[in-house]
């Protein structure tokens, strides 16, 4: 099993006067095997990339475990120990922005990731034009320039670049999608499922897009209010959803996109 997550809790206490518990993520257990492809799907605010976060390491739980190739990630503790764990777990965020030091131009951004690998004698600028290609982007249009000069699209395409660098095992996507233009993202999906075929990539992929989800899934689980109510095939999802918010969810797809999806 390349990734278990345990009864994964997070609880955060706000309030400077009247301390109040927010639970944010609520005895979460599910399993991701090598190449496959999991959608977490949930409105804002379900505790999606609360979990995320917290198997990036970004995070820590209040409880559970989360176990990556048998190994408790919170029990490592040297920089060569992290830095291997993020060269094999990669995150892409909804805010590209985010992720970018705008004092950085895209080509510096990009060279970071070779920190990540021990064997760096490649040939880096090709290496990341190469990857500027996959995602749809010009290097000559890129490359020297600095996260302000950018739109958002193009900002979210090379931290998807900065991903393909790596081939990392397993993807953390957190509504990557959400800045991409439509004709963009057909490309971007096919761009994950080559990780997954040729690479033996892993892809949680957070969305609140239950039809997306539908398209690319091996395995959709149903977050609400911080918990999974419902799991299975995407199929067994659309066709015979179990709980009120799933049948919702299923309600709320556009009419022209089920029947071109097939539902």
């Amino acid at each position: 099993m390349l990734l278990e997550v345990r009864d994964l809790t997070k609880i955060y206490n706000v309030g400077l006067f009247r301390r109040k518990e927010i639970i944010a993520v609520k005895n979460v257990s599910f399993d991701v095997e090598l190449r496959k492809f999991i959608s977490l799907v949930g409105e804002s605010g379900s505790g999606k990339t609360t979990t995320a976060k917290i198997i990036l390491r970004l995070i820590k739980p209040t409880s559970g475990l989360v176990m990556f190739e048998g190994k408790n990630i919170f029990n490592i503790k040297t920089l060569e120990e992290k830095r291997d764990y993020w060269r094999k777990v990669h995150g892409i965020f909804q805010d590209p922005y985010a992720s970018f030091n705008p004092l950085h131009k895209v080509d510096r951004v990009l060279e970071q990731v070779f920190t990540l690998i021990r064997n760096s004698s490649f040939d880096r600028k090709s290496i990341i034009k190469e990857s500027l290609k996959e995602v749809g982007l010009r290097p000559e249009e890129v490359l020297g320039k600095y996260p302000h000069e950018l739109s958002g699209g193009q900002r979210q395409r090379i931290m998807i670049a900065r991903c393909y660098i790596l081939k990392p095992k397993l993807i953390l996507a957190d509504e990557p999608l959400s800045m991409i233009d439509a004709s963009t993202r057909a490309g971007i999906l096919k761009l994950f499922s080559r990780l997954r075929d040729e690479h033996g990539t892993s892809v949680i992929f957070i969305t609140h897009d239950l039809g997306l989800a539908y398209y690319v899934s091996d395995e959709i689980l149903i977050m609400y209010r911080g918990s999974i109510i419902e799991r299975g095939t995407p199929s067994e999802i659309i066709e015979s959803p179990k709980t009120q918010y799933t049948k919702r969810l299923v309600e709320d797809v556009p009419l022209l996109y089920k029947k071109w999806s097939g539902f």
